[in-house]
Formats: structure tokens, C-alpha cells, sequence
């Protein structure tokens, strides 16, 4: 286990807390990283239905998956017991005529609550449409209600143990991202250098290795530069050309996102002024960070420093990082941007990227931080400027 089994129980409790103040007598949740952070359930199971059950009244979440998860997977890995765990058969696995969800209905009724208000996760990506209707039609007499990122805001406040692992991950950031600068040059293939990236987040440090990101390495150029998801091909790169690179270091499935851009040969002089200001910029919302102030004054900082020079961004600067699964490190509840008034934390975990993004070309500096007691501290400690090549 990840964590002591002391810590899983202060998950369930916060949980069922927030269970009750909304109505829900029991809670389904399906989105891998809530189950992992409520079951420790971390496997590469998500692609087929399964879900961790909580309900008002059991210190303990109940597992419902495949049967080749199930009893030999979660009862060796995770702190739940056999009587916490279903499982379903294999033959309702990818068939048109039986849905999984049939076997989670079973076990809800089982539980007594075939008749009461049963939250489920109605936005995430696990939890079809075709889940949701085998659900109602199987549970005629309950009432369901959207529990989405019910767990995800309890998960946004971190415990100590889940910030010493983001440290680590930062500590993968750092070798990943000096990987890509190490493996950049003139006639090196794009894949040659993701190789890299992948072999530094992997292999980690003589002391402690990597977990796979939630997200693959993006590093779009050149004109493309100012498109921050793309990701890459086997072409060599060229002379002078930029290369905005976001890539996350992982550690138990904690992650410390990162970005850097690179240069290589000459660059443009707008791409210099531009890297300068988006520093600046960076640095003046990390500064007012401390407890009790609302999200958006770093989005204010931010942008203050942009007006100065006649800039503007139209998109967030940032958001909660850490638990996670793919395809998102991030945890989809608060957002660095005007209007969010989420008080910030001891504890909370975000990755700043005020990234500035161009017709033909962009630059992407960021930092992953936690909030501390008095202010803040970055998981990684890597120079905030243009990587030259």
C-alpha cells in the first residue's frame, strides 16, 4: 500500500461527511484516481467497468470489477479485505447483450439501497451513458443524483505523505526535463528525444524510480509552438527553432507537471522579450501566494504583469495537480483564472502555466507548487528561462 491504511479511513469519513450534506446515501465512483485515493486500487484496469462503493455506514469502500482484478489484484494490493470485494464475470466484459453495471446493481441492492439516492460520477470519462442507463434500468426504484467531483475536492487538499511524493515527482520533472534540453540538436528526431523524456521519467534517481504520467510528453515547434498539446513525429528538428516542452514527473501516480522551452540556434528576439515577460509574470503569482487568499489573485498578479507590456491571455494559468490517471494529471475542480474564489490551502498542490501562445510561436514556463503554513514551495528547482542549444 501506498498509505498507511489510517489515511485511506480519513478519506472514506471526509467522503461520507460530504455524502451526507448533499443526500447521497451511497456513492459510485468510477473515475480511476477517486478509487485509487479511497481503495488504493492502482492498476492499468480502468478500460473495462469497475467502481469502488461507498456507503454511509461501512468504515470501508467496496471494490466491484472484473473477477481477474478483483480477489487476486485488490485484496493483495489494497488495505480491503474479501468481504469488500465483487467481482464481475468475464462474460460481461465487451458483450452487446449483459453491461457490468447489471453486477454493480446487484451489489447496491444487496447493500439495502436499491431504493435510495445513489450519487455516481455523471462527467467523467469512465462512466458512460451506456453505465448510467444499465444502472436505472436495473435500480427502477432509486433516485440518482450528479455526485461528480464529490472526492476530487476532497482530494484537493493533500496529506504530507502525498506531498512528499509530488516532491519526488518534481525531482522527475527536473532529470525529464534536462533530458529533452541534453537530447535536443539540429537533425535529432523528435522520437529520439520523447525517448529520452521517457527513459529519465521511468528510471528516475538511484534512490527512487518513476510511474507513467497521465499525459504523453507535448512539445510542439516552431510555428506549431503556440498549440501546446501537440505532441511529436519521427522528422529531425531544424536550425533556429523553438521548442515549448510540457512533460510531468510521476511518482505513485503523483505528479509535478513541468515546462520548459527550448532554442535552438538563433531565436527570434520576439521569443526572448516574450520568455522574459512570461517569467515575470510567473514569479508575480507565485509571490501572493499564501493561505486564505483567493485563486484568482494569482491570475490577477499574472495578468497585471502582462497588461504592462500590452499583452493579454485568454486561457486559465493553471490548476490542482497530483492523483491521477490518463489522460489528465490535473484534478478538474479549481482553476487559476479571474472569477474562482477558491480559498487557498495548506497543502494544496497546483501547477502554474502561464504559458504565452502565438500564431508562430509560444513559450511554456511553469512550475508545480504546494501552498505552505506562510506562502509556497515548487516541487522541482530547475531555472525559469530559455533552454539554448
Amino acid at each position: 500500500m501506498y498509505f498507511e491504511k489510517s489515511e485511506y479511513l480519513s478519506r472514506i469519513k471526509k467522503t461520507q461527511q460530504s455524502m451526507s450534506e448533499k443526500g447521497i446515501d451511497l456513492l459510485l465512483v468510477t473515475d480511476p484516481a477517486n478509487m485509487c485515493y479511497l481503495s488504493g486500487h492502482d492498476a492499468w484496469s480502468f478500460y473495462v467497468h469497475q467502481g469502488v462503493i461507498v456507503t454511509l455506514t461501512d468504515e470501508m469502500p467496496i471494490f466491484v470489477g472484473r473477477y481477474m482484478d478483483a480477489f487476486t489484484g485488490v485484496v493483495k494490493t489494497t488495505y480491503l479485505d474479501e468481504a469488500h470485494v465483487r467481482a464481475y464475470s468475464d462474460t460481461m466484459v465487451h458483450n452487446p447483450n449483459h453491461h457490468p453495471m447489471e453486477r454493480f446493481a446487484e451489489v447496491i441492492t444487496e447493500l439495502g439501497c436499491a431504493n435510495k439516492v445513489i450519487g455516481v460520477e455523471m462527467d467523467n470519462y469512465w462512466f458512460t451513458a451506456a453505465a448510467y442507463e444499465s444502472l436505472k434500468k436495473n435500480l427502477p426504484n432509486a433516485t440518482f443524483k450528479d455526485a461528480n467531483l464529490l472526492v476530487n475536492w476532497i482530494r484537493i487538499i493533500k496529506s504530507d505523505q502525498e506531498i512528499a511524493y509530488q516532491k519526488r515527482a518534481g525531482k522527475l520533472a527536473e532529470l525529464s526535463i534536462q533530458a529533452a534540453a541534453d537530447a535536443i540538436a539540429p537533425g535529432v528526431r523528435q522520437c529520439d528525444v520523447v525517448a529520452a523524456i521517457y527513459a529519465a521519467q521511468i528510471k528516475g534517481t538511484d534512490e527512487f524510480g518513476g510511474d507513467y504520467p497521465s499525459i504523453v510528453p507535448m512539445l510542439p515547434a516552431g510555428e506549431t509552438a503556440g498549440a501546446p498539446h501537440l505532441t511529436w513525429n519521427d522528422e529531425p528538428y531544424p536550425n533556429d527553432i523553438v521548442i515549448a516542452i510540457e512533460i510531468a514527473g510521476c511518482y505513485r501516480r503523483y505528479h509535478s507537471p513541468m515546462a520548459r522551452t527550448v532554442v535552438v540556434g538563433r531565436p527570434n528576439p520576439k521569443v526572448e522579450d516574450v520568455a522574459k515577460i512570461a517569467v515575470e509574470g510567473l514569479e508575480a503569482a507565485l509571490d501572493v501566494v499564501k493561505p486564505g487568499i483567493y485563486l484568482e489573485e494569482m491570475e490577477m498578479a499574472f495578468r497585471k504583469t502582462l497588461a504592462k507590456y500590452g499583452l493579454e491571455k485568454e486561457a486559465r494559468i493553471g490548476y490542482p495537480t497530483g492523483l491521477n490517471y490518463p489522460p489528465d494529471w490535473g484534478e478538474h475542480t479549481a482553476s487559476i483564472r479571474a472569477g474562482d474564489k477558491t480559498i487557498l490551502q495548506p497543502n494544496m498542490s497546483f501547477h502554474c502555466i502561464p504559458g504565452m501562445y502565438f500564431e508562430d510561436f509560444g513559450v511554456s514556463i511553469s512550475e508545480a507548487f504546494y501552498v505552505t503554513e506562510t506562502g509556497h514551495e515548487t516541487f522541482a528547482h530547475y531555472p525559469r528561462k530559455l533552454i539554448y542549444r
